[in-house]
């Protein structure tokens, strides 16, 4: 027998929480030694890093998560790639290592050039901005210029190996996922504060981050690589790359597409608004949606570790298997989000006025809103993942929808209605309420519980 995806038990389901748990706790444990040590002009410069970051990030256009469910397909026994839809398999079918050496080297071609182009408009486009930015700079010029080189190289070098994160989630490779990025996040935050506390300025977290990153894609390829499988990849036929790409690309472009949609629809209020609002407004808001996005994240650990086996019970037509899946993911996301989100309205203020914070939450009537607009919203993300799982795109039109309905109505809501926070929050609600929140939890209802 081949290698097949990794069994997901609770093992795995408890790795995913500890994991999560401890990714959304790396960022709060550094971010109080880089408040101390660092000039306020330096943090802003370092917020800079991180935008620029996820910008960069969104250039994988959707690649990432269609080839890691197409992974999946092949650990499953699917023979052929396909456009859209997935051919039913029997549940004991080999892998074909052919196809799967065919995929890897598709993605490492379509990585490659991804790279290639990342680094050319970064050295250019992104440095020309960078040095204008550095005019109005007093810190430490030579530091941040240093700093923005090892930031190019982190982006690129992680694009470049982007794959590797495909490669893991497909394999269902959940425990040794989240242990390699606990270990990797250990050691970028002591890296960090030692540099940090030595002197090193921004040069102190990119180069943090540069190692943490190189040694996670280090122990990536140790796991999946095993020797068994590095034997049949050598011993297989590659299935063409060029067909292979050709299959998976027009759903991951309509992935890509929802992602920016999702883009629209949940980061456009604070872009949009800050023109409209006062800094403290903005400041409110921006750090309510940061922890309604650790909260929503928690909540969907279940479905995340699942991914894998949903494609894998697409694939096996195991339709009974797929009902319990979406039974239990829902039911948890709903007990964690909603207990999380009453902890929160009782005690957040408390907890911002324990730890000295100056920046307060929204009103607590705002907040119940908001809570509610994204427990809709993360639901039905997670019923389109079991959309997704079958190579199914059909929602990535009405996502462009609503975020140019969103954006449209903000619009609207800020400069003619003058509505303040309550539009910030209804109008992505709103747009979400009339389409998204309600048919893709009715269409997967449908597709599970009205099959025989």
């Amino acid at each position: 027998m081949g290698e097949k995806i990794e069994h997901i038990g609770k093992k795995e389901i408890v790795w995913s929480y500890a994991g999560t748990a401890f990714m959304v706790g790396a960022g709060v444990i550094l971010l109080p030694f880089i408040l101390h040590k660092m000039p306020q002009e330096t943090v802003g410069i370092w917020n800079i890093f991180q935008t620029i970051t996820a910008l960069v990030l969104m250039l994988d256009f959707g690649f990432r998560p269609t080839f890691a469910r197409n992974i999946s397909y092949i650990f499953s026994g699917i023979k052929a790639l396909q456009k859209n839809g997935v051919n039913h398999i029997d549940a004991d079918a080999e892998v074909d290592y052919g196809l799967l050496k065919g995929t890897l080297i598709a993605m490492r071609r379509f990585y490659r050039w991804i790279a290639i182009a990342v680094f050319t408009l970064l050295a250019t486009v992104g440095t020309a901005y960078f040095w204008y930015i550095l005019q109005k700079y007093s810190g430490d010029r030579t530091d941040a210029m240093v700093a923005w080189v090892l930031l190019i190289a982190i982006n690129c070098y992680t694009l470049y190996t982007f794959y590797y994160d495909a490669l893991m989630i497909g394999k269902g490779y959940v425990t040794r996922t989240n242990q390699i990025n606990m270990l990797s996040q250990t050691i970028y935050i002591i890296l960090a504060i030692g540099l940090i506390y030595a002197g090193l300025g921004l040069t102190a977290i990119v180069s943090a981050q540069l190692v943490a990153t190189i040694i996670r894609r280090g122990l990536s390829y140790y796991v999946f690589y095993t020797p068994q499988l590095k034997k049949h990849l050598e011993e297989a036929t590659p299935q063409e790359s060029k067909e292979i790409l050709a299959a998976i690309t027009p759903n991951a472009i309509k992935i890509g597409l929802t992602q920016l949609g999702g883009f629209l629809v949940n980061k456009s209020a604070i872009l949009i608004g800050s023109a409209f609002l006062t800094l403290e407004e903005v400041a409110s808001y921006g750090i309510t949606m940061q922890l309604m996005d650790v909260l929503a994240r928690c909540s969907m650990v279940l479905y995340i570790a699942y991914m894998p086996r949903l494609a894998q019970c697409r694939a096996t037509n195991d339709i009974p298997q797929l009902r319990k899946y979406y039974i239990w993911c829902t039911a948890t996301y709903a007990a964690i989000f909603v207990l999380g989100g009453c902890v929160w309205i009782v005690a957040g203020e408390w907890v911002l006025q324990l730890i000295g914070s100056q920046t307060s939450f929204i009103a607590s009537d705002l907040l119940i809103i908001a809570l509610v607009a994204s427990f809709l919203e993360h639901n039905h993300a997670q019923s389109a993942g079991f959309i997704m799982a079958d190579n199914r795109i059909p929602f990535f039109i009405p996502s462009i929808a609503s975020g140019a309905a969103t954006v449209i109505l903000l619009w609207i809501f800020l400069s003619s209605l003058h509505m303040g926070l309550w539009g910030m929050i209804l109008a992505p609600g709103l747009v979400q309420l009339a389409y998204q929140n309600w048919k893709w939890p009715s269409m997967v209802i449908k597709e599970l519980w009205g099959k025989a």
